[in-house]
């Protein structure tokens, strides 16, 4: 086995992969990268009744790895690129040779995949980050989910300004329901619930919309996404109407929020990284 461990400032994200198969993904949460990369390490090991001496390789990747140098529990340790660990987690079992990988996390990196071929090719600082800042200073919570419910309830046209609401027929390509400004309509009494949907419609369609400029002359038609803000609720049904939009496709593989743990594992798999 080979486990590929994304280590965060909080939160540390682990996998193991054995004979080409993910197993039992777990993440963990702790006050430091430290602290969450061997809890977790040591949780995933007594949660899954491994035998250490069966750990082949420990693959480190994400903004936490740099504080660690050295064994992990006496399991050899190595660093991988984590656009390089972006780029194979999405490649995963994809069936897809070229593709634009989204990763969004705390902000969002566009990674390009062409065959072998891997590059960065930019971010934005814009993603989950963007929703919990502006989560704690509207509804004052420091729980996502509160403001995932709110935004189920709710709905974005009382507080984006939308096609239908400036033209009174549809534009060519821009269908009457498309966004035309993110809060433009939006009043001082806005609903609680109409304001969270318009949050996380406005930061879905912004990544949305990067991405596709990103590859607009690549030619590249396929997106995958990875990072936890893929399995919000609202994702998929954003993503078919963007999908329409622009005449892509848009892929939101199984364990998104895994990908880049997934991939640091493959990296040494595949003698990218490993020792």
């Amino acid at each position: 086995m080979v486990v590929g461990i994304d280590v965060g400032g909080s939160t540390t994200k682990i996998v193991g992969i054995e004979n080409g198969k993910v197993c039992s993904p777990q993440f963990i949460t702790a006050a430091d990268p430290i602290t969450s990369l061997f809890g977790a390490f040591g949780k995933y090991i007594y949660d899954n009744h491994i035998d250490l001496d069966s750990v082949e390789q420990v693959m480190l990747t994400g903004v936490g790895s740099a504080y660690v140098d050295g064994s992990l529990y006496g399991r050899p340790t190595a660093r991988t690129d984590e656009f390089m660990a972006n780029a194979l987690g999405a490649k995963y079992r994809s069936g897809l040779d070229r593709m634009i990988v989204v990763s969004m996390g705390t902000g969002t990196s566009f990674i390009k995949v062409d065959g072998d071929a891997i590059k960065h090719v930019g971010g934005m600082a814009i993603g989950g980050g963007t929703l919990q800042g502006l989560s704690r200073i509207i509804f004052h919570s420091h729980d996502i989910r509160q403001t995932v419910g709110m935004a189920l309830k709710g709905d974005t046209s009382r507080v984006d300004l939308q096609i239908r609401d400036i033209s009174k027929t549809e534009i060519p390509g821009l269908p009457y329901g498309v966004t035309a400004s993110n809060f433009g309509k939006a009043e001082a009494n806005a609903a609680p619930e109409d304001i969270a949907a318009g949050l996380i419609n406005m930061v879905l369609q912004t990544i949305g919309s990067a991405a596709n400029l990103v590859a607009y002359n690549t030619g590249i038609k396929d997106f995958v996404l990875i990072g936890n803000l893929p399995m919000l609720p609202q994702s998929r049904p954003l993503y078919d109407r963007i999908e329409a939009l622009y005449g892509i496709r848009v892929h939101i593989p199984e364990y998104p929020e895994y990908r880049t743990a997934i991939g640091a594992a493959l990296s040494c798999l595949q003698g990218n990284a490993c020792r």
